[in-house]
């Protein structure tokens, strides 16, 4: 009777076991899937608001020189762009239009609405301030709202041109409704590319500091510890790393990859690797 009861409690110690182990697997996987989801979201709101510089940086060559849409390799405009250049007003309008339907610009994007951009002087003028806001502007059907402002700070040490970009904006997700806001302070160095008039060869560096927090209740500040490259022959950053520091979670390393075009990032956290794939 004795052995029965013992071979009994054992039986109940292996099923407790086994389904502490599942539950524990499954917690994990949960964990996985909204981390997954909440540091896309974050990455889309990062590559957004980086790459409004360069939208308007190549509306204005554009707009300016009387270039034609597709002219230009690596720019992020389309055949239905408008861009109207108001150079009487002080300081200086560039409205850039992609109308009240989705246009398909030539970075694979759908964006619709305007970009409004002030500025005091052309963009490789140091000294120059430039404001974008926007009117009703989505992209991939995502609401973007809030203010850039680029300022360039001329040639630093090394004889790169650099600009400050402070954003406050936010951005509503199609997905699933929960808004995210973004507030950032980011220095841009422009490493390749000053002296031609091609896109395709230019890259960026970015180093700063950003917060976020989103409607559904997460809270992180995020540092840059590698600065991101951004190559305009390229849809996403190639290489890079961040720091997320959630309000109330362990912290976690966001990684661009080594270089390579593509898509794919790793989020770590703790012991744990959990590979992404960038919108």
């Amino acid at each position: 009777m004795k052995k029965r009861r013992n071979l009994f409690l054992m039986g109940l110690l292996f099923v407790g076991l086994t389904f502490n182990q599942a539950c524990n697997k499954t917690e994990t996987v949960s964990n996985d899937e909204t981390e997954t989801v909440e540091t896309k979201s974050e990455a889309f709101a990062e590559a957004v608001f980086d790459e409004i510089q360069e939208i308007s940086d190549q509306a204005w060559q554009r707009g300016a020189s009387g270039l034609k849409a597709g002219f230009e390799d690596g720019s992020r405009l389309g055949d239905c762009v408008t861009i109207t250049i108001d150079t009487i007003s002080v300081p200086r309008v560039m409205t850039i239009d992609f109308g009240e339907v989705n246009c398909l610009c030539d970075d694979g994007k759908y964006r619709r609405g305007q970009i409004i951009v002030t500025f005091t002087g052309r963009f490789r003028r140091p000294g120059a301030i430039i404001t974008h806001t926007f009117q009703n502007f989505y992209v991939n059907d995502n609401h973007v709202q809030g203010t850039k402002v680029k300022t360039n700070l001329g040639f630093n040490a090394d004889g790169f041109m650099q600009f400050r970009n402070v954003v406050a904006g936010s951005i509503t997700m199609i997905s699933n409704g929960n808004v995210i806001s973004w507030n950032s302070d980011r220095t841009r160095t422009w490493i390749e590319g000053f002296q031609t008039p091609r896109w395709m060869d230019d890259v960026y560096l970015i180093e700063g500091t950003s917060s976020v927090s989103s409607t559904n209740g997460r809270s992180v500040s995020r540092l840059i510890t590698n600065p991101l490259r951004r190559e305009l022959s390229c849809r996403h950053f190639v290489s890079g790393t961040v720091q997320i520091t959630p309000a109330e979670a362990p912290q976690r390393i966001l990684d661009y990859g080594d270089g390579t075009c593509d898509n794919i990032a790793t989020v770590t956290i703790g012991d744990r690797i959990i590979t992404i794939t960038l919108p």
